[in-house]
């Protein structure tokens, strides 16, 4: 009986205690309450005080304030605001690209008028008749090559022929024959000769070089700054999958589920989730760094010898150097013209045409010197300075933008290595660090992703990289590059940069080329791919990119 009673005494003091834990874990939920409040949602259904968490589908199914339709919202938010966080990372990287556009077309843009400004005022000085009466001539080779620079169909080498072509006409037609009526006929048959008789010497061949390489370089240069902003501007609204919206929901909110929302999530899981989730914007790493590189070549053949400023400011004093050959050597040219399109029909009275042509100009007049500004140079060493180094800063931003995003604000540091959010609970996290890419993901414990399925949109982006980085290529050996007008080839818009028919008007078109070359990786056969946990160094734009506002948030 004495048993009977201590064992039953021994019951009911256990009930009490069952009760006190039972109390214990049913915590009360008004921080999440307040939480979720604060993101704008209602809090019909949120419980009041801790629940079973066997409803949860991405967050640890233990004791939890948050209900299967809270865990569903959270999971859209966290998706919503992780796209946010990336468009504005390219929003950044886009409007350095779009600075540097437009200090380099202004630059240009600036070269090309001072060139004609000073043609204009040395020719009305010396050569005031001439110049006043084709004045025509001059300025539809400048507005050609404005056309040119700022991405038209202008055949360049068509265009400085057909400039030479012209001005022996006139300049034929002033000074030559004054006893001969030149009829169109036989002056169209003058300007055939420009080739073969070479009235101006070797002024059209040099020139045409020079400026050819000149401003095939330019206009490649700011269609590499242009594609570039297209290609971030496409890849940053690559919407998230359902396996990275997953990963992000652990990652972000079910911390607060746990009731572990002042839980920093642990460095390394943070990084293994982004590079998850931007494994295809990886992979855009080589060829941008393939057209960064390019264009820092570009940028650099600016300043070599002869720069690109001595180019454009020369070409008055080289137009001039040929008018002074050509009138020097009049006769010579004379007699071989007569030779090629035989002899005009003498004029019955002499017209006041023939009169003007009499009137030699005196060679010497024709002289001038080019004497460079003195901050010419100045500035176009600052205008490569610049650019260089904002190029060489966004070299990295496609393998850097995981880290950067998983900032010492985001994620906790390295003397809280034990005391961070792992996916499960507070506690160390011990898996590998994955590498960066599509590939290396095969293996990421934290975002399940196929690599045989890389993104369409990003391979084309990868493409475009590679068409463009060929381009420049191109212009660094003074090639001619065929842009085609591809107005309609363009999509979407919100670069901040040209495109369409206000191309003509603001600046270089942006050309999207139609072929699309897609790549697939192979599924490796029993191999693990091993990540690497080397350290990236983000550049100073990178550092602005923090999820500061989205850990606030929680």
């Amino acid at each position: 009986m004495d048993f009977l009673q201590a064992l039953l005494f021994l019951c009911l003091s256990a009930i009490p205690l069952s009760a006190d834990n039972a109390s214990s874990k049913a915590r009360s939920c008004s921080d999440v309450r307040q939480f979720y409040s604060g993101k704008g949602f209602t809090l019909n259904g949120v419980p009041q005080t801790e629940i079973s968490g066997e409803h949860l589908r991405i967050c640890p199914q233990g004791y939890t304030c948050c209900t299967s339709a809270m865990e569903e919202t959270l999971s859209n938010l966290s998706r919503r605001e992780f796209e946010g966080l990336v468009r504005e990372a390219g929003r950044s990287l886009q409007a350095s690209l779009n600075a540097q556009y437009r200090s380099f077309d202004t630059y240009f843009t600036d070269l090309l008028n001072s060139s004609e400004r000073s043609l204009q005022e040395s020719f009305l000085a010396k050569l005031s008749s001439l110049y006043s009466k084709n004045a025509p001539v001059f300025q539809d080779l400048y507005t050609d090559l404005r056309r040119y620079y700022r991405g038209s169909a202008v055949n360049l080498e068509e265009t400085l022929n057909d400039f030479w072509a012209r001005l022996l006409e006139r300049l034929f037609k002033a000074s030559a024959l004054p006893q001969y009526t030149l009829t169109d006929d036989y002056l169209e048959c003058v300007a055939k000769q420009t080739e073969t008789l070479r009235p101006f010497g070797d002024v059209p061949r040099d020139l045409k070089s020079k400026v050819t390489r000149a401003l095939v370089a330019a206009r490649s240069f700011v269609q590499g700054l242009t594609v570039s902003g297209e290609v971030v501007r496409k890849v940053s609204q690559v919407p998230l999958s359902p396996e990275c919206t997953r990963a992000m929901m652990k990652l972000v909110y079910c911390p607060h589920c746990r009731g572990l929302a002042s839980v920093k999530p642990c460095a390394n899981y943070c990084r293994n989730v982004m590079k998850g989730c931007l494994a295809n914007q990886a992979d855009l790493d080589t060829e941008w760094q393939n057209l960064i590189d390019t264009m820092l070549q570009v940028a650099s053949s600016f300043s070599s010898d002869p720069s690109v400023d001595a180019v454009i400011y020369s070409i008055p004093l080289r137009i001039s150097d040929a008018i002074l050959y050509m009138q020097e050597n009049t006769e010579v040219f004379t007699s071989k013209v007569l030779q090629a399109c035989g002899t005009p029909k003498v004029a019955g009275t002499q017209s006041s045409g023939s009169e003007e042509r009499k009137k030699r100009v005196n060679p010497a007049s024709t002289v001038m010197e080019y004497k460079p500004s003195p901050t010419a140079g100045v500035r176009l060493e600052m205008q490569i300075s610049d650019v260089s180094s904002k190029l060489r800063e966004m070299q990295q931003y496609w393998v850097q933008l995981p880290a950067a995003l998983c900032s010492s604000k985001v994620a906790a540091g390295a003397a809280s290595d034990d005391k961070c959010w792992n996916g499960m609970t507070k506690a160390r996290y011990l898996l590998e660090v994955m590498g960066d890419g599509l590939a290396s993901q095969i293996n990421n414990p934290e975002v399940d992703i196929d690599i045989t399925k890389p993104d369409m949109t990003i391979r084309q982006q990868i493409m475009q990289l590679k068409i463009m980085t060929n381009r420049l290529r191109n212009a660094l050996n003074g090639n001619d590059v065929d842009f085609q007008d591809a107005s309609d080839d363009v999509s979407g818009s919100g670069s901040g940069m040209c495109t369409g028919e206000s191309c003509a008007r603001n600046g270089p078109r942006v050309i999207v080329p139609k072929a699309d070359s897609t790549r697939y990786y192979n599924h490796p056969e029993n191999k693990k791919v091993k990540g690497t946990g080397t350290q990236t160094h983000p550049s100073i734009l990178l550092l602005l990119l923090s999820l500061a506002t989205l850990l606030r948030r929680r």
